[in-house]
């Protein structure tokens, strides 16, 4: 199934060639890479969408103390260029320009907390996880803001956060089908096990190189938190990957041969997934939520689920021990009512129920 392109991107095919452009509107085209999940292509976009072309500023520039100006002056800063890690920078920038590309052209002065809910959120109603991150990126607009005196209050305060749904483990029913769709030797089933038997999120393993599994344990750092990782090789995880040919110092590639990028390797597990008939709701970042529920239930301390998932925190592994303990708590009551019932003796024979005494003695 074929990759929607990014908003204002325009294909054209000629003579058998791929040509794709950057175009609003009636405005001028932006020659961009022909390959849209490469890294080239990633940074050409940004570029275009950021008004930048061959290097060179944009005409129209943001209005002194504009959002747009906020913006700009954030992403050119130490908080962001050296404070986030560099698997945090692109979820950052994306939404960020998008906020400059809606709101730009507001006033940073002029914001207030009615403001921010009807201009800015209230629009996001019906998208509660792209409400929320607009909401959590907007306050680090402003708690920068603050900081470079360009505001001397927070116009957010008291604006609640709301709540996103929570990506949610695979079901066995999910896995089977996954599994069955996707057979050992395809490239959807190694991403699929790299996911489930390492817990590598998406910044991690769409780079995984075939080196980092050569012995029996499997070693990277998060890029999310930097915190190092080892765990063993599964089995089903070594079977799969000795199916396929090596081709290129990465595990996985695309159909041009090259390594995926964050977002390139998001829609094609996407694409595989919604060729397994998974619902919408089963995402490829449950896999490693499966992993912690499986590790969990087979009885593993919150300490080995901290160290196999690489947690900062032991309360984000206590979680899934929790939720196994309430699991196991659940089937262990009903078992123990079942063996209530069928162990349960009457104290009196059947046939004498229902029966009247022979004689009647009167309570002294």
């Amino acid at each position: 199934m074929p990759r929607k392109l990014p908003p204002n991107v325009d294909k054209n095919v000629v003579k058998g060639h791929v040509y794709l452009s950057y175009r609003v509107g009636k405005g001028p085209r932006i020659k961009l890479p022909s390959d849209p999940t490469s890294d080239d292509f990633k940074t050409a976009y940004a570029a275009a969408v950021a008004g930048e072309i061959a290097g060179r500023p944009s005409i129209t520039k943001d209005a002194a103390r504009s959002i747009g100006a906020l913006v700009t002056s954030y992403l050119s800063s130490d908080a962001f260029t050296s404070g986030l890690s560099e698997g945090s920078k692109p979820g950052y920038r994306s939404r960020m320009d998008q906020i400059r590309r809606d709101h730009g052209h507001r006033s940073v002065v002029g914001l207030t907390k009615d403001r921010i809910e009807e201009k800015i959120l209230k629009p996001l109603s019906n998208k509660p996880g792209a409400k929320l991150d607009t909401l959590k990126k907007l306050r680090i607009l402003i708690h920068y803001a603050v900081a470079e005196k360009w505001l001397s209050v927070d116009p957010s305060d008291g604006i609640k956060r709301g709540r996103s749904k929570e990506i949610r483990a695979w079901t066995d029913t999910e896995t089977r089908a996954f599994e069955k769709k996707w057979p050992f030797g395809t490239k959807q089933r190694a991403a699929y096990e790299l996911m489930l038997h390492v817990g590598t999120a998406r910044v991690d393993v769409h780079r995984t190189t075939w080196a980092q599994i050569d012995d029996d344990d499997f070693q990277y750092t998060r890029r999310k938190t930097g915190v190092p990782v080892v765990v063993a090789v599964a089995r089903s995880l070594r079977e799969a990957l000795e199916a396929l040919k090596r081709k290129h110092i990465c595990i996985l590639t695309t159909e041009y041969g090259k390594p995926f990028t964050v977002d390139g390797f998001s829609g094609w597990m996407r694409d595989a997934m919604t060729q397994a008939g998974l619902p919408l709701d089963c995402r490829p970042h449950g896999l490693r939520k499966t992993l912690g529920r499986r590790l969990a239930d087979a009885g593993a301390t919150a300490h080995q689920i901290m160290a196999a998932l690489g947690h900062l925190t032991l309360a984000e592994a206590e979680r899934y021990t929790r939720e196994a303990d309430r699991r196991r708590g659940g089937r262990q009551a009903i078992l123990k009512l079942e063996d209530h019932k069928a162990n349960r003796n009457p104290q009196t024979s059947s046939n004498s129920l229902g029966k009247s005494p022979k004689t009647e003695r009167k309570s002294k």
